[in-house]
């Protein structure tokens, strides 16, 4: 099995994040509300916004077969954390294209590919997803 990412503890609860095939890096920072400094993502941060790049590449495989430019699909993304234990609650994710040139059931289908991503079904049940469509 090969390794897909290598994770390095930087101290000052921060973490940087190698992916090895391209090599691009992430850093993460605990949140100024968790001890932290907020200067980049937080882990949570990135499970949020993880499903809402899961969502648009799955809406962007089925775009791509059907013919459709979802090119400027933007993704408004609100994370609401839940204390005791300290979670992600729910996660708001506006999508908005309002140029998208598709059929109504071009965009039902764009929907139902968005909802069920893979992030989507790996979460658990106890996060709220609240996904809006704006196209």
């Amino acid at each position: 099995m090969n390794h897909m990412a290598e994770v390095i503890y930087q101290g000052h609860l921060r973490t940087q994040a190698c992916h090895i095939q391209s090599g691009n890096i992430i850093v993460t920072d605990a949140p100024v509300d968790n001890n932290g400094k907020g200067e980049a993502f937080s882990p949570t941060d990135l499970v949020s916004a993880a499903l809402s790049s899961c969502m648009m590449t799955i809406m962007g495989i089925v775009a791509e077969r059907d013919g459709i430019d979802l090119k400027g699909l933007r993704a408004e993304v609100v994370k609401i954390m839940a204390s005791t234990p300290r979670r992600i609650s729910e996660i708001q994710i506006t999508f908005s294209h309002p140029q998208l040139n598709a059929t109504e059931a071009q965009k039902q289908k764009l929907k139902n590919a968005a909802l069920t991503c893979p992030v989507a079904l790996s979460l658990a049940e106890s996060v709220k997803q609240n996904i809006s469509f704006d196209f």
